[in-house]
């Protein structure tokens, strides 16, 4: 990677564009009179490559003041994505040239991935090529929506309107055929400086904007604060005594105080700081495109690809979602082979579950009963991760929606997730309660009100354990003693639900239909907003059940206590208690209430709101 110098006092409002276009038909031609023609070239270097191209009997071209590989000199092709710097009246631009020859479309990919807006340019002599039609793809499937075509080298053709008109309606319908409008064509000859920086004599028939005109009619992409706060955790340092979750705000915005859920792991915790690197003092908001790390009031533990969010703005989570997918691997893409999927800073194993339509991208012919993407097709497929994951939909956010595909350490692929329809149980229930929450009606009491002047967070207590322990009576116990101590209290037994709101589900099957599991979770979740401590025995509950229960509640704390003389308990247990201890009912309640009290869900009263 190169660039051509520094620039000094660089705006930090710069625009990203990549050019792309086919092999040979002018790219670091166009860049290189771009620099020369802005006068954004570092000083002597116009006339070092010169000297340089008189040494070595070459007549001098634009495209030389980017080789910076000497392969690329060597065989005449642009290999690399080259960052170069330049910039106008009205700002800076980073341009990427990317490379169009057929064996570097990964280059390419990487170049486009980054950009705001693009230039892809056609050879007027031989006019749309196979890859001009797949980079159109490409940066379609990037979603890249301010495109300007560039048509090049018309000095060519003698500048004839014909071929311009031409070039420009074959292009325009194949654009149009996968949803992308061009923002204008421009007939250039970026060899002879005609219609880059100013017009020229040789294209009277032409009223449109130069290059540097339509670069600057481009709109800067804000930075997305206005969507929901994704921030993919890249890395957890330890600074005396605080843990630092380091990372990138992707979208969103990010205040102290802010209750955080990490996906797909789902731990809660709320913004303690906000950290920042080399400033005077610290911020207390972070925004979009920032790096930044932050610390947690509850010390829970966090890794490297979970995915931070504001827990009223959950992503979704799931291990099968549809896609279309660019495939570049040297092997074809098949079913039953095992791939790593990297989406933000998840890394995990995945495998095609159908192939629902294959497409040739350069043509967008659909290939017929075809179960394999070969090199440079494209494809819309299910993918199903081993275990879940988090994202967006590519359209609702574009950086936790889109993703590449590894195939033994060589990145193969480049897809963005189109789709998502919930089959599993869990699936289901996750995108019922993300439905709910978005439609809830809130109160007009806020929950950190009613936790100040109950006394206490609303929790879920689940007491779990064989048959015949004493459960039933700790939880009557645990009850009691709450409300006697003036706590918002209440033992919700799953009969009780059974006999009232599941009362139209057959007695039989009570105990293992779903639905019934449902109903409770929901009559729970009424009494946890409005700032109840919910107690009840989950011997009723099997595993899978517990963990839907548990879901329903959310955002709400579930506190499990297990009552056995098994030294190690299965699952996530917060307190244990022997057979021997829950005899006394007295010291077993006590032994929660503790418990409840170091964990700030029971905090104190508060009378004077």
């Amino acid at each position: 990677m190169n660039d051509n110098g520094n620039i000094p006092n660089l705006s930090s409002r710069q625009m990203k564009l990549v050019i792309v276009g086919h092999v040979d038909h002018g790219k670091s031609t166009l860049v290189g009179r771009l620099l020369s023609d802005t006068g954004s070239l570092p000083e002597g270097k116009l006339d070092f490559v010169k000297d340089i191209c008189e040494r070595q009997g070459k007549v001098f071209e634009f495209a030389f003041l980017l080789d910076a590989l000497e392969e690329e000199q060597d065989q005449g092709i642009t290999i690399d994505t080259s960052q170069i710097f330049f910039k106008t009246k009205k700002r800076h631009y980073v341009i990427i040239d990317a490379p169009g020859h057929k064996e570097f479309l990964k280059n390419m990919v990487t170049g486009a991935a980054n950009a705001e807006s693009a230039l892809l340019l056609i050879d007027a002599y031989e006019g749309v090529q196979e890859q001009s039609r797949r980079h159109g793809y490409i940066l379609k499937l990037l979603g890249l929506n301010q495109v300007a075509v560039v048509v090049n080298k018309m000095d060519l053709v003698d500048y004839d309107p014909e071929v311009f008109f031409k070039i420009k309606a074959e292009y325009t319908a194949f654009l149009e055929s996968i949803g992308v409008q061009a923002a204008d064509f421009i007939p250039v000859s970026a060899k002879m400086g005609t219609n880059i920086a100013k017009r020229e004599d040789e294209i009277p028939w032409y009223k449109g904007p130069t290059v540097l005109e339509m670069l600057d009619r481009f709109e800067e992409k804000a930075p997305p604060s206005h969507l929901p706060f994704r921030f993919p955790v890249q890395d957890v340092y330890k600074f005396d005594e605080r843990r630092i979750i380091a990372g990138r705000v992707e979208s969103g915005r990010l205040n102290v105080g802010d209750p955080l859920t990490f996906s797909p792991s789902n731990k809660k915790s709320v913004v303690k700081s906000i950290e920042a690197w080399s400033v005077p003092q610290q911020p207390t908001e972070a925004t979009a495109s920032q790096s930044i790390g932050f610390t947690l009031e509850e010390q829970i533990f966090v890794e490297r690809g979970d995915v931070a969010t504001r827990t009223d703005e959950l992503p979704i989570v799931s291990s099968i979602f549809d896609v279309n997918l660019f495939w570049m691997g040297k092997r074809h893409l098949e079913k039953g082979r095992s791939y790593t999927l990297k989406l933000t800073t998840q890394e995990v194993a995945c495998e095609v579950v159908e192939f629902k339509k294959v497409i040739d991208a350069s043509t967008l012919e659909t290939l017929v009963d075809q179960d394999y993407l070969a090199k440079n097709d494209v494809a819309e497929l299910t993918l199903k991760t081993r275990r879940p994951v988090a994202f967006d939909l590519f359209g609702t956010s574009a950086t936790t929606g889109r993703f590449v595909l590894v195939d033994e350490y060589d990145v193969c692929g480049c897809g963005i997730i189109t789709t998502y329809t919930p089959t599993g149980k869990e699936d289901k229930l996750r995108d019922e309660v993300r439905y709910r929450n978005f439609n809830w009606v809130q109160s007009g009491i806020k929950t950190e009100e009613r936790a100040y002047r109950n006394g206490h967070r609303a929790a879920l207590i689940l007491i779990s354990g064989d048959s015949g322990v004493g459960k039933a009576k700790l939880a009557r116990h645990l009850e009691e003693k709450l409300f006697k101590l003036n706590f918002q209290s209440y033992l919700l037994d799953r009969r009780n639900v059974g006999l009232g709101v599941a009362a139209d589900i057959p007695e039989g099957q009570r105990t293992s239909d779903e639905e019934t599991v449902r109903r409770f979770g929901e009559v729970t979740k009424l009494f946890l907003d409005a700032g109840h401590v919910v107690i009840s025995t989950s011997n009723a509950f099997n595993q899978d059940q517990d963990s839907d229960i548990r879901l329903l509640a959310e955002p709400h704390p579930v506190i499990d206590i297990s009552v056995t003389d098994a030294p190690v308990t299965t699952g996530t247990v917060d307190v244990t208690l022997s057979l021997e201890e829950t005899k006394n009912e007295v010291e077993a309640a006590n032994k929660i209430y503790h418990y409840l009290k170091d964990q700030k869900i029971l905090t104190g009263h508060n009378y004077s709101i």
